[in-house]
């Protein structure tokens, strides 16, 4: 298993909550068609973003603890809690902002890359509450794809999975899962082995195609919590800048182009009172901006 460890990154805003950021990295930038991967909290500090630009992906919140409000271009106005999707496609464009409303906030916040044929479908907005089921050692929540006997009813545009694992205290689960998918496992509490390879708190370990099963083992007398990403590798190139997907430089350019002339591409948000009312694109690189391989 390959560890991915998590660096510290300022989320965005005059209010900057630190986040752990796993994915995307130098050596790897997917796992199946996930692109981002940021873990943050428990802590008592609030999120306060305000309206950014997306294209070409889906945003995933997943939340442990905590509220974060969720403002859209759509007109979407949803409260994210524990154990509730809430699932966002982007298309050609779209903006949203994020707000903490309770705490201690705790949770993560991943992208999935949308296929070429796809990434110019319609915005979208959508949440769903996983409800969790039983395995022996084991409680889940699938909220994208399916695992274990349990499937979400929501439409990803690629085969994915995603789902919050919570292990009981001293249990070995053995867990089924799909060869034809390559899978992530982010560690959020415990003490955990999977595949036989301990993880740290935060750590991301990644597995490539070919397994028909997980070994997750808790060390601890304490239940352990874990996510677990997956889906059939993404044979596409992709161009991630700021929160843009694209496949060109020219295009990224385009992108913040309209995002800094205050274009219908992405329509505007209603209802957010922050302390700025949106977030400037930073400067483009002095280069040109390269497509990103799935793994080097």
């Amino acid at each position: 298993m390959e560890i991915l460890t998590a660096r510290d990154v300022p989320l965005g805003g005059p209010r900057a909550m630190t986040v752990r950021r796993t994915l995307p990295q130098r050596h790897r930038s997917l796992i199946g068609a996930w692109c981002f991967v940021d873990h943050y909290g428990p802590a008592d500090g609030n999120m306060d973003v305000a309206p950014h630009p997306h294209t070409g992906l889906q945003t995933v919140s997943w939340l442990f603890s905590g509220e974060i409000e969720h403002r859209d271009s759509l007109g979407s106005h949803a409260v994210i809690r524990p154990g509730r999707l809430n699932l966002m496609t982007s298309g050609d464009g779209i903006c949203h902002s994020e707000v903490s409303t309770a705490g201690p906030l705790h949770g993560v916040q991943l992208w999935v890359a949308l296929p070429d044929a796809h990434r110019h479908t319609a915005r979208d907005f959508v949440s769903y509450t996983a409800e969790p089921v039983r395995l022996d050692g084991a409680s889940l929540c699938v909220f994208l794809g399916s695992l274990a006997g349990s499937t979400s009813p929501v439409t990803t545009f690629t085969p994915l999975v995603g789902a919050e694992i919570v292990l009981d205290p001293h249990s070995r689960v053995e867990l089924p899962v799909n060869p034809d998918f390559e899978h992530g496992v982010l560690l959020d509490t415990g003490v955990v082995s999977v595949a036989g390879t301990k993880l740290a708190p935060s750590d991301l370990g990644y597995l490539p195609t070919g397994s028909t099963g997980l070994t997750l083992v808790n060390h601890d007398a304490e239940p352990a919590r874990l996510l677990l990403i997956g889906g059939a590798p993404f044979e596409e190139q992709i161009l991630m800048w700021w929160n843009f997907v694209g496949r060109s430089h020219e295009e990224i350019v385009a992108f913040r182009e309209a995002w800094e002339r205050e274009s219908e591409q992405f329509g505007r948000v209603e209802g957010y009172e922050g302390p700025v009312q949106r977030l400037p694109a930073p400067a483009l690189p002095a280069v040109t901006i390269k497509p990103r391989p799935a793994a080097r």
